[in-house]
């Protein structure tokens, strides 16, 4: 999966909590690289491109290709179950946080 630049997370964080504030004050730091939009995108997609070759591995290994082990079946599938677990998770807190959002009172 992609690492997060963490920097470049706190810089939108801070921007995003002042504007949420009203302070018009531009931040130190400009912001840059691709929007949330993008990154959850990019995310789902590798996680499809996981799963579509565990999926390869193993109807290539059920076929009889004897150039693949099962171990190497095995480490692509719990590769897959991982990646998938993940973008649940980030789904599950996705939805949490909206739901907090939405319930706040302006």
């Amino acid at each position: 999966m992609n690492d997060i630049d963490t920097s470049q997370l706190i810089t939108q964080m801070r921007a995003m909590a002042a504007a949420a504030q009203g302070n018009t004050a531009t931040p130190q730091h400009s912001i840059t690289g691709s929007n949330f939009g993008d990154l959850l995108s990019n995310s789902i997609n590798k996680v499809n491109e996981v799963q579509k070759a565990s999926g390869k591995l193993t109807n290539s290994f059920i076929s009889g290709d004897s150039s693949i082990s099962l171990a190497e079946v095995m480490i692509a599938k719990q590769k897959s179950s991982i990646a998938f677990e993940a973008a649940l998770q980030v789904r599950k807190k996705l939805v949490s946080a909206y739901k907090e959002i939405m319930s706040m009172q302006v």
